[in-house]
């Protein structure tokens, strides 16, 4: 096995044939383009960091396989130690880049849930996912590889089933089965990071019924195979992160995109789960558990530089840092609420019989609720402490300032305690980390805050409070919800 650098890389993903489109064309090289090689190259910050003494041990890990170094993001999680160290790299990469890298993130999160329920098929139904699983987990590994998770479909009709759609592509399913394999189709949708990885992981998006068996299958396929068109739409960056000069932080903004599934083959050696319905329900569980008790990581990354951001745009503007002291001090104790309740909830956790370590389900859920709601008051305080400079973006563009006629009278307006271009970087900084391309997607990135209360209400012992209360106050008389009648 061995570690891959930043650049080699980059030259890894040059190699994969072009399948993602943007604005009606064909994206040619995802390196280069500009609409995806900001992602790219804050991945390849990743890989750079395994070579870096000072960041080594949080961006690597010994495998359980070799025992050798490897990626953090191509391991097994199997104690709390591990998944403590996913959601240390996940706020140290946003620390790098100011936003969420993708690829190293919902693939990896995956392949920790699919180990455990692939164990359980295996053990339960006799099926041999869970040693399929384990040699392609061992190829990621080897080959340093990054991989995106699929796990929102398109949907259609929300109040009903996917077999119930009119049109059943609406959902990723086996369109047929055939000799050594699958036919998939369908379309997932909103899927982040995909034009940085080498290979796509596709999986229930929700628990399913027996009618709905097509759709319960998990598998693995390279980015670039045959038979999938890949649609690239985030908007941000179209008008503001391919953008010249200062006008947009030279920062690792995310890609989304939409996977169109046209009767793409999956050999059976990368298929997971092929209509296992009953276990869909289960994946959904031990991945949400993990995705969500890391989420608050992320947001508390960003969170760090939003701290730093308002304090330089604070004294380019002329101010003390210690004039909004009270302030950054609630921007930090938000940061510290999500990242210490994914804490929690990997300490409260256990081991799975198969081995990976799965947080604590309430705790991460309660997390995800905090997730939709803190980092907005974080930004909120931020462009407070800037000032309209920045909540506005109300000042000129980057061209206008290079202007030979009027760009130095600009320069001057803009200038305060600091000069005027050191202003502006500042500004659109915070412009871009509130408002802009840097947000991430806090309130239904990882799924819905109302499906997490949905979860939380499942999990907590009501009746138990109820009954520890009523022994405390001495009430012995049995107290009952209401029967109210209509």
């Amino acid at each position: 096995m061995t570690l891959q650098n930043g650049s080699q890389y980059i030259k890894s993903l040059k190699k994969l044939r072009p399948n993602i489109y943007k604005w009606g064309k064909l994206i040619e090289d995802v390196t280069t383009h500009p609409a995806t090689r900001l992602h790219i190259q804050s991945v390849s910050l990743s890989y750079d960091a395994a070579f870096d003494p000072e960041q080594a041990d949080v961006f690597t890990t010994n495998s359980h396989f070799s025992n050798q170094k490897a990626h953090r993001w191509n391991t097994l999680m199997k104690s709390p130690e591990d998944v403590a160290g996913n959601i240390r790299m996940k706020r140290a990469q946003f620390r790098k880049t100011g936003t969420c890298q993708g690829a190293t993130c919902t693939g990896w999160t995956i392949l920790n849930a699919l180990w455990a329920v692939t164990y359980e098929t295996d053990q339960e139904l006799t099926t041999p996912y869970h040693s399929r699983l384990e040699k392609y987990l061992r190829y990621v590994e080897e080959n340093s590889l990054v991989l995106a998770g699929a796990i929102t479909d398109a949907k259609g009709h929300r109040a009903l089933k996917p077999s119930q759609q009119k049109h059943k592509d609406s959902n990723l399913h086996i369109s047929k089965i055939v000799p050594g394999g699958i036919i998939v189709r369908g379309y997932k949708a909103q899927i982040c990071g995909v034009a940085a990885v080498h290979e796509i992981l596709c999986v229930p998006g929700n628990a399913y019924g027996e009618s709905d068996k097509d759709f319960a299958l998990a598998f693995a396929v390279p980015r670039d195979v045959q038979g999938l068109t890949i649609v690239e739409t985030r908007r941000p960056s179209d008008t503001r992160d391919e953008e010249d000069g200062w006008d947009s932080p030279k920062a690792g903004a995310i890609t989304q995109a939409y996977l169109l599934f046209d009767d793409v083959f999956v050999p059976e050696d990368r298929i997971f789960l092929q209509g296992e319905y009953a276990y869909a329900g289960k994946f959904i569980e031990y991945f949400t558990a993990l995705y969500r008790s890391a989420i608050g990581a992320c947001v508390a990354g960003q969170g760090d530089i939003l701290i730093g951001a308002a304090i330089n745009m604070a004294r380019a503007n002329g101010l003390s840092r210690k004039i909004f002291q009270d302030k950054l001090n609630q921007m930090a104790a938000n940061n510290e609420v999500t990242f210490g309740l994914g804490l929690g909830a990997i300490l409260l956790g256990n081991r799975h019989p198969s081995g990976v370590w799965l947080p604590d389900s309430l705790l991460a859920h309660v997390n995800k609720t905090q997730v939709a709601k803190l980092p907005y008051e974080t930004k909120l305080l931020a462009q407070d402490i800037s000032g309209g400079i920045a909540e506005t973006g109300c000042f000129p563009s980057y061209a206008d300032f290079q202007s030979s006629e009027y760009g130095q009278h600009l320069l001057h307006a803009l200038a305060a305690d600091a000069d005027g271009e050191t202003r502006a970087r500042a500004a659109r900084l915070v412009e871009w980390l509130t408002i802009g391309g840097g947000v991430p997607g806090c309130m239904h990135g990882g799924g819905s805050p109302d499906g997490a209360k949905l979860v939380v209400r499942a999990l907590e012992p009501w009746e138990d409070y109820a009954a520890s209360a009523l022994k405390i106050a001495g009430i012995t008389t049995e107290l009952k919800d209401p029967i109210i009648k209509k």
